[in-house]
């Protein structure tokens, strides 16, 4: 799946499913913009990118800050003068409950960051997108399709409005040649499962096949989604989860 001559931005790139991207794509050749607040953990996967490909653009920013948001595309455009491929994986997860009062609080910053910058962050791609017939990914979660518990209510909701936005998206582009899929995994040994498993409020993480996923299998199936292989496919939300759906 090469990505030579395709430039690519992964937000959410310092850590975890979208460090292990920004790897992959630069493996296969890809011009990289990567994406992330940590200026010290960016600077370590462009290291490693660099290691296996082309340094990468590294842009230090906050996707939910809407000044940051235009920053990324307008520096993308200065330095490489086009966009193919827009990855938006930057994510957070906030807890809280209505019982506990805390509910808004987490709906804020679960939609800020997992879904209306997404919004944004596509609004403002399109343009370059469609001249290129380029393609969105978006990372989404199993918990947009299957509720586990009260404390991820509002992470949830908005994982099942981005799935929901994936889709709207994919069909006002596809006029233009631009296609947009979907990525949801189950667990991934990231810093966000482990912040997932050391609170009081939540249960051990199980799935059907009795394992959980690493980012770089995530990252995978990302290439392919953003590649040529899958030129057939739109609007699509795919899983990855180890049976977690299943129940």
């Amino acid at each position: 799946m090469s990505f030579k001559s395709n430039v690519v931005i992964v937000t959410g790139a310092s850590s975890g499913i979208g460090a292990a991207t920004a790897v992959q794509f630069a493996k296969e050749g890809a011009s990289l913009v990567i994406v992330g607040r940590n200026e010290a953990r960016l600077k370590d996967i462009a290291a490693k990118c660099a290691a296996v490909g082309s340094a990468p653009l590294v842009v230090r920013a906050d996707v939910s800050n809407d000044d940051d948001a235009r920053r990324i595309i307008s520096e993308t455009i200065k330095k490489f003068g086009k966009l193919d491929v827009l990855i938006n994986n930057a994510g957070v997860l906030e807890y809280g409950t209505i019982l506990n009062g805390k509910i808004l609080k987490s709906y804020d910053k679960n939609i800020s960051i997992n879904l209306r910058a997404v919004i944004h962050m596509t609004m403002l791609a399109a343009p370059y997108l469609v001249k290129t017939k380029g393609n969105i990914v978006n990372v989404s979660s199993v918990l947009g399709q299957f509720h586990i518990m009260p404390m991820v209510n509002a992470y949830a909701t908005s994982k099942a409005g981005l799935d929901h936005f994936t889709r709207g998206s994919a069909k006002e582009l596809a006029a233009s040649g631009v296609r947009v899929n979907a990525v949801s995994p189950g667990p991934v040994e990231t810093n966000m499962l482990m912040t997932f498993e050391s609170s009081e409020d939540t249960q051990e993480v199980n799935t059907p096949l009795g394992r959980v996923s690493q980012p770089a299998e995530v990252a995978d199936l990302i290439l392919f989604m953003a590649s040529d292989k899958a030129k057939a496919i739109t609007g699509s939300v795919f899983l990855a989860d180890n049976g977690v759906i299943l129940g």
